[in-house]
């Protein structure tokens, strides 16, 4: 197989008539242009230049070559051509993930606000509370809950997340003035087998609380805290959006956590994906008040 690489010294090699004025040409070393000439030449079996007194002449088996190699040099400058500036534009896709409360109720109108913006870019969303690698590219763009990114992600901190202890109006009137020291008498929605959940019972005011029920899905827990089921633990933003949640008085919110949008780093070159990140930071930031509480 053809080493394609040595194409240009090839070229640069007949258009200067010698290995130093290619080199000048390729701004590269004396020594790789005669190099990869000389790699050329025993891979065709052929001698493309021969010396004269001018300098490095074509042979005849260069001459027959000069065509297609200047054909090859065409098509891949219009290759290139074609192609530059793809990512400046701001049109294509972008891939984001994030869990699937955040996309619902904070995500949706701000991604409405920016394909009404832009048109042409196209958004594919994966909903989870996995996380997508963006090491091994499995998405663009992340909104995550994290205390630091690792790996190749970069991105921009928007705000901590604030954990809360919530139920409903109604719930922490019927209910709370009657519990006992350590929460008896009150009620956790549980997640099942989850040792972080038990840890954070543990580290609040109602370690005494009974657990009940085992449902996975933390969308569930809100639903059922606003329908006076029990206490759980979420994000302090579902109070802007469902004012009937309160935060049970006596807890504090956890801020270890911060949100973050992230990208793999070698997307920052790439215009559409910059726009969105910078959209999504700008308008979630706007919301800061209400996600930190």
């Amino acid at each position: 197989m053809v080493d394609w690489k040595s194409l240009p010294a090839f070229l640069a090699v007949a258009r200067a008539g010698s290995l130093r004025g290619a080199a000048e040409q390729l701004d590269g070393a004396h020594a790789t242009v005669r190099r990869q000439i000389e790699g050329l030449e025993a891979q065709l079996g052929v001698q493309l230049f021969r010396r004269s007194a001018g300098g490095l002449e074509l042979s005849a088996a260069g001459r027959k070559l000069l065509p297609q190699a200047l054909e090859a040099e065409a098509a891949l400058r219009q290759g290139f051509n074609a192609v530059r500036g793809l990512d400046g534009e701001a049109a294509g896709r972008i891939r984001l993930s994030a869990d699937p409360m955040t996309a619902h109720f904070l995500l949706a109108p701000v991604l409405g606000a920016f394909l009404s913006l832009y048109p042409d870019i196209h958004i594919d969303m994966n909903l989870s509370y996995g996380i997508d690698s963006i090491d091994r590219l499995e998405t663009d763009v992340s909104i995550r809950h994290v205390t630091e990114p690792e790996g190749d992600a970069v991105g921009r901190k928007l705000f901590p997340l604030s954990l809360g202890v919530f139920a409903s109006r109604g719930y922490i009137d019927r209910h709370l003035h009657d519990a006992g020291p350590r929460g008896e008498g009150l009620t956790w929605l549980g997640y099942g087998a989850a040792p972080e959940l038990q840890a954070m019972i543990a580290a609040s005011p109602f370690p005494g609380a009974k657990v009940r029920h085992a449902i996975a899905d933390p969308a569930m827990h809100m639903h059922l805290a606003r329908a006076g089921a029990g206490m759980t633990f979420l994000a302090a933003w579902v109070q802007s959006v469902f004012p009937e949640l309160q935060r049970v008085p006596g807890t504090d919110l956890d801020r270890r956590r911060s949100t973050w949008v992230l990208m793999h780093g070698d997307l920052r070159r790439v215009h559409r994906v910059r726009l969105f990140v910078d959209f999504l930071y700008e308008s979630l930031l706007e919301r800061r008040a209400d996600v930190i509480g």
